[in-house]
């Protein structure tokens, strides 16, 4: 063979075989992926929060990778991080940068927005991110810290229906437990109103000062550190008033009338037109017995009643009986001191108040439904939203004719704060019962109820009835007031005691006192009525 051809069939080989070499070399030598891909899905478990997602892009274990992230999250109390990849920048054969940009939502401040960038690696075929604090934030260095710094603003008052001041501590005591006072927050208030607070700052403790701490308290001016330096100032907002609806002239009024009487004592009293709270008062400290209290309300029950047989077409004037005692269901009922009238007008029975009247009455002419229906229109079994925590009343609808009989004259299961039962009384003197409040802002959770038609005007010739002629006829009232008594037992054995009440109207003023234990209502609670609303002048 000539040698110039062998010379190129060994070239020609050698070429094939440095030709596979380099193939096995490209294959073992080739990156897989992206710096994008590694930078996106890195951003992207970063928005969910997957930290453990997070951790599978690094080069290596990072130790202080979760403390980096909890700056964010536990310092500053963000709820939310979500971030948004920018551009990705080669800077040589296997390093990146990629650019981002993070918004934070921090709980009770806002929305904080900052760049950052994410450096990225070849190790071992694969993109990586080599992880250090700034890739968290760019002031981060592993021994330093993100924080807030706040300063809050004026907080804001809370007034009477006029703008007096009710928030200061010479407004009386029923006045005080509405309104609530002022704390330090301890580390379980922080926890539950969010970062924007820390432990010793003024939060509200009770009543309206709780219930609308965020409202009153505004939103703070806040600053971002980074360490020492001010990454970020968030302006806050000023807290805003609490008007109230309480009238301190009927305030005073309603807490002179009860402040000498021995016994626990409530007053409520709401306007009619407008369902909004006038004067809460309770002559003893402690439990909020005006709005939380839960009493059977006895006789005044008789206007639900009463407005249910009206409904059903039964007139004032309708001749009706009212013996000494009475049975229905196999439940023997008796008149209050044994009491008996005989054939008298459905407006005298109820003036006089007589159970042995209008228990046969519920039972023959309503039923359980019917007398349930017209209490649930009347302020029973509603949810109420007033501004502070309330008690709704309590009417089960009667399982059996003896306890149709009970509640027909408020006892059975009956319960009843005097707030609700002082809605009762407005709703005669409006014709719609409304819902009571005492921060007239709110939205309320219930309706207007309008009474059905010519009730309201039939129930107020009967609430008259009773204070001229019926059981409150020697309490003193003024003339226009109209009302009912009540007298609600409770206990068990075979001699019981009796809470004293006395619901009604004037003018534009409806109202309820109860006096636990007291006794008769007539005797009672309508005197302190009385009281009350010659304090009004």
């Amino acid at each position: 063979m000539p040698r110039g051809r062998t010379i190129a069939i060994s070239t020609a080989v050698a070429v094939v075989l440095a030709g596979g070499a380099a193939g096995g070399a490209y294959y073992v030598l080739h990156t897989r992926g992206t710096p994008q891909e590694t930078a996106r899905r890195f951003a992207d478990a970063w928005s969910r929060g997957d930290l453990t997602a997070m951790k599978a892009e690094l080069t290596a274990q990072a130790p202080g990778f979760d403390a980096a992230y909890a700056e964010l999250t536990k310092n500053l109390g963000a709820t939310a991080v979500a971030v948004a990849l920018g551009a990705v920048t080669p800077s040589g054969d296997d390093q990146a940068t990629a650019a981002y940009r993070a918004t934070a939502t921090l709980k009770d401040v806002g929305e904080w927005a900052y760049d950052g960038t994410i450096d990225l690696v070849v190790k071992d075929h694969y993109w990586k991110v080599a992880w250090t604090p700034r890739a968290a934030h760019p002031e981060l260095t592993g021994t330093n810290h993100l924080s807030l710094k706040t300063t809050w603003p004026a907080r804001g008052k809370i007034t009477d229906v006029a703008g007096n001041r009710i928030d200061g501590g010479d407004v009386g005591g029923s006045v005080a437990q509405l309104v609530g006072y002022l704390d330090k927050a301890a580390a379980k208030d922080v926890k539950a109103l969010g970062s924007a607070y820390k432990a010793g700052d003024a939060i509200g403790r009770g009543g309206l000062q709780e219930a609308f701490q965020r409202r009153l308290a505004g939103t703070p001016t806040t600053e971002i550190r980074g360490g020492d330096k001010t990454l970020k100032t968030i302006k806050g907002a000023a807290g805003r008033d609490i008007t109230t609806s309480l009238d301190l002239r009927v305030q005073r009024a309603a807490a002179d009338a009860v402040r000498d009487v021995k016994k626990p004592t409530s007053l409520v009293a709401v306007r009619p037109s407008s369902g909004e709270i006038l004067a809460v008062v309770n002559n003893v400290g402690g439990f909020n017995r005006a709005l939380d209290g839960g009493y059977p309300p006895g006789s005044t029950f008789k206007t639900i009643t009463a407005a249910a047989l009206l409904a059903e077409g039964l007139t004032p004037s309708a001749r009706v009986t009212c013996p000494e005692t009475a049975s229905v269901g196999g439940l023997k009922i008796r008149n209050s001191d044994h009491e008996a009238f005989g054939a008298l007008s459905f407006l005298d029975s109820y003036a006089h108040s007589c159970n042995t009247t209008f228990a046969p009455l519920a039972a023959a002419k309503l039923g359980a439904q019917k007398l349930y229906d017209i209490a649930s229109d009347l302020g029973f079994n509603q949810p109420l939203n007033i501004g502070v925590p309330v008690t709704k009343a309590s009417m089960p609808k009667a399982s059996s004719d003896a306890e149709l009989a009970a509640e027909s004259f408020g006892q059975a299961r009956i319960t009843a704060s005097p707030l609700v039962v002082a809605t009762v009384a407005a709703a005669v003197a409006d014709g719609t019962w409304r819902p009571p409040t005492l921060v007239p802002d709110l939205k309320q959770k219930v309706t207007p109820k309008k009474l059905p038609d010519g009730v309201a005007e039939q129930l107020r010739s009967m609430m008259k009835a009773v204070v001229s002629k019926g059981t409150a006829r020697s309490a003193g009232l003024p003339a226009g007031t109209a009302g009912k008594t009540g007298t609600a037992e409770f206990g068990t054995g075979e001699k019981l005691d009796s809470h004293a009440w006395f619901m009604g109207y004037r003018g534009d003023v409806a109202f309820a006192v109860i006096v636990e234990g007291g006794g008769g209502g007539g005797k009672v609670a309508a005197p302190i009525a009385a009281a009350f609303l010659k304090g009004l002048g």
